[in-house]
């Protein structure tokens, strides 16, 4: 090869690069990943403090899939809180935590949960498809996973989302405006 040309080769790497990472970019929202379980039932589990019949006798359920340790499980925190007080229920998967750090986040910040199981091993998230956390699952009719939403949940995803899949069951009282204020 010629030495001209080998000059250009490192430039031209370095462009490859810049084209797949912006490739990468533009996937799309994060929030929006697929899940193979959606329109599926919930599968069967069971961890200390909460197994898959709780969940499914509550649906519509959140399935929200949480740690200590997560930034963002802080920031969707108090929507979780919101959803609560409205009467939707919540269930809680604790993911690969500190139990006493687990506790010292519920006790300091409230705890939304109906029951929340500890998923130390994070067996149950990878058989869930879980990316990461916070992740949150809608269970409808039958225990069948309808929603699936990656990141922290927000007031827009709360109110175009999440409230118009589990408000038909929980009866007009539960006011939308409410959610996440």
């Amino acid at each position: 090869m010629p030495k001209n040309l080998m000059r250009f080769i490192p430039v031209l790497v370095f462009a490859g690069l810049v084209v797949l990472f912006a490739v990468g970019l533009r996937q799309g929202d994060p929030s929006k990943l697929p899940t193979a379980l959606l329109n599926k039932p919930l599968p069967d589990f069971t961890l200390p403090g909460l197994d898959s019949s709780e969940i499914v006798a509550a649906a519509p359920a959140l399935l929200n899939v949480w740690a200590s340790w997560c930034g963002p499980c802080r920031e969707e925190h108090p929507h979780l809180m919101t959803l609560a007080q409205n009467g939707v229920p919540v269930f809680g998967i604790n993911y690969k935590d500190d139990p006493g750090a687990a506790q010292r986040f519920l006790s300091g910040l409230g705890d939304p949960y109906r029951a929340s199981g500890k998923d130390e091993s994070g067996s149950l998230a990878i058989h869930l498809g879980v990316y990461g956390v916070p992740e949150t699952f809608v269970i409808g009719a039958g225990g069948t996973i309808i929603y699936r939403h990656a990141g922290p949940l927000d007031e827009t995803v709360l109110a175009q989302t999440i409230m118009p899949l589990v408000q038909p069951a929980l009866g007009p009282e539960t006011d939308t405006a409410q959610q996440g204020k």
